[in-house]
């Protein structure tokens, strides 16, 4: 049974706020070693939403992945999304703790639909010529997880979500750096390909029959360096974030830049084999994370201010940090302040009513057994919810 599956029946049918964490967070264990072991260092209020998102992230791409036709695997994430922001989504896990933590949040639907763009461009099998088209890619896949990561932290300041979105587009080039060899194999090229041409080869050519040499050792340092000069320029933003989220996404930073220097010990050959960080180091770098506060800092900019944003993600940074903080944020058609206070009363009353038809099973299935001594009250029946 695919995660997708899985994940549906384990749903049935339920209120939106009645979805099980342990499964969101399974999802999360099961998908990515380094951002469940960082999340551990997120304060609960945090860790909760953090892990409701990674849980649609990752089902969304395994639907697309595991699917034949991506083309409808997208226009069912698309309508799902369309559910999730209309305060009825599918009864999904994921969808169900998606629209808890969209609407608490106030996650701009801007963000969500860039994401669903970046896997959409993975299905056409999109080609970056430059370096600044594939932090268009990153910007997508990644730096939209990183910006809406911002916003659960309660933080909506330009300069704030440009350094997260830094972060997501540095970690998406070491991913990239790290896969060569794995994504040529299954017919997908991420480098750059004018940096292959400088290097005299033919893109096309080499992903057919992909061979480490110098050639490639050089592009992928020369993508390493970007991803480390990146990775500088988000470390600058950790003290806009609450204190108590610091040491996370300090953490996942760490983590990640250390796979680039795993790929530098073994000779950035990625193509024959796949760089791992390994336990003990992981540890290591969770510790430096933990160890202090961060010290305020800054990249200056030509005007002596923050650095701007990467033209790649600027849009992100303008959905989700308006230049005028009173404006409302959009979230997406039909879904005002009004409707979503509305919604919550809905759920609420929904939460209620689920409670008395599931107390009444209990009482029903104790008197049919003639044995309410093994039944528990009907006070002990809470729903689980985030």
């Amino acid at each position: 049974m695919t995660v997708q599956a899985t994940h549906r029946a384990a749903a049935g049918s339920r209120p939106p706020e009645d979805f099980d964490l342990k499964a969101c967070r399974s999802l999360m264990r099961g998908g990515s070693k380094t951002f469940f072991a960082a999340s551990l260092l997120l304060p609960p209020r945090i860790r909760l939403a953090a892990t409701a998102l990674y849980a649609f992230c990752r089902v969304a791409d395994d639907l697309i992945d595991d699917g034949t036709d991506k083309a409808a695997a997208i226009r069912e994430l698309q309508q799902r999304l369309d559910a999730v922001y209309l305060a009825h989504p599918q009864q999904l896990e994921s969808d169900l703790a998606l629209a808890m933590v969209v609407h608490q949040h106030r996650i701009p639907r801007a963000l969500l639909d860039a994401l669903l763009e970046g896997f959409a461009w993975d299905a056409q099998q999109r080609r970056y010529e430059t370096v600044e088209e594939l932090h268009g890619y990153a910007a997508r896949v990644a730096s939209t997880v990183g910006s809406m990561m911002t916003l659960i932290m309660g933080v909506r300041s330009a300069a704030a979500i440009a350094r997260a979105c830094d972060l997501g587009v540095a970690m998406q080039l070491t991913n990239i750096a790290r896969d060569v060899g794995e994504d040529a194999r299954a017919g997908r090229l991420y480098l750059p390909r004018q940096w292959l041409r400088d290097e005299g080869l033919d893109p096309d050519g080499w992903m057919r029959t992909p061979e480490f040499n110098e050639s490639i050792s050089r592009v992928v340092s020369r993508l390493l360096a970007e991803a480390d000069r990146l990775y500088k320029r988000a470390e600058a933003g950790l003290a806009l974030l609450p204190r108590d989220c610091q040491a996370a996404i300090r953490a996942a930073g760490l983590v990640y830049a250390e796979i680039g220097r795993e790929l530098e010990r073994q000779g950035l050959n990625s193509v024959d084999s796949r760089a791992v960080v390994s336990s003990r180091r992981k540890l290591f770098l969770l510790g430096k994370a933990l160890a202090g506060p961060t010290r305020p800092r800054r990249v200056p900019g030509p005007d002596g201010t923050w650095e701007p944003a990467l033209p790649a993600t600027q849009f992100l940074v303008d959905a989700s940090a308006p230049t005028d903080p009173t404006a409302p944020v959009d979230m997406g058609e039909e879904s005002g302040d009004d409707g979503r206070v509305v919604w919550l009363i809905d759920l609420f009353e929904r939460r209620e009513a689920e409670r008395l038809r599931r107390n009444d099973a209990l009482i029903h299935a104790r008197d049919a057994a003639g044995s309410s001594s093994q039944s528990p009250s009907p006070s002990g029946t809470p729903l689980r919810s985030a």
